[in-house]
């Protein structure tokens, strides 16, 4: 599970981020690539835009979900 504790620094406020566990394996920009960026500097993915939509959010459920390293997190907000 994501620890909010260890998000990425380049996350936009909000429900959705990525933690410091990323991969960079691109699976979560390609299952939602409206709300998923890659910091190709760095080697990691982080929540540039988020979901306004009930589409939106369950793109980033799903990318939730399919992350194999659990570094995308929920935390309500």
């Amino acid at each position: 599970m994501a620890d909010k504790d260890q998000k990425q620094p380049l996350n936009i406020s909000g429900q959705y981020f990525v933690d410091t566990e990323c991969i960079d394996c691109d699976v979560c920009r390609q299952t939602a690539p409206d709300y998923f960026q890659a910091n190709e500097d760095d080697g990691y993915s982080y929540v540039f835009a988020q979901p306004t939509t009930d589409e939106g959010k369950e793109q980033c459920e799903e990318a939730l979900e399919a992350c194999p390293v659990e570094a995308i997190g929920n935390d309500g907000e």
